[in-house]
């Protein structure tokens, strides 16, 4: 991987981590693909990041199905309608995720995808 992929990666990685709302096993991928690099297991480390990414990563229209449900308004409490309107919002203005720390991170590490794997 290209030294200046590798050190933006890196960095969202870390930001991921970070991020109050990363998943769990979003943040064992992270931490275990950091672990990796520089190692034999770089490269297939490096697909198992990228695998856990794109099934974590929530899609705008899922967000929105989400906030509005039932289910959703249990989970997000009364901020479920202010979540599911921020998420509508968004998407007019050509999100395709959704856009909280995690996501965005993730968002932005999918992004160097093809730079991150040879």
């Amino acid at each position: 991987m290209d030294k200046e992929v590798l050190q933006y990666v890196s960095m969202k990685t870390k930001e991921l981590i970070d991020s109050p709302t990363c998943s769990s096993e979003a943040k064992e991928a992270a931490q275990s693909w950091l672990d990796a690099v520089g190692t034999d297991k770089e490269q297939a480390q490096t697909l198992l990041y990228i695998q856990e990414l794109e099934e974590d990563i929530m899609p705008i229209d899922n967000l929105i199905g989400f906030a509005e449900s039932e289910q959703g308004k249990a989970y997000f409490g009364p901020k479920a309608a202010e979540i599911a309107a921020h998420a509508k919002e968004i998407k007019a203005n050509g999100a395709k995720y959704c856009d909280c720390p995690a996501c965005a991170a993730v968002e932005a590490i999918l992004e160097k995808k093809g730079d991150m794997v040879k």
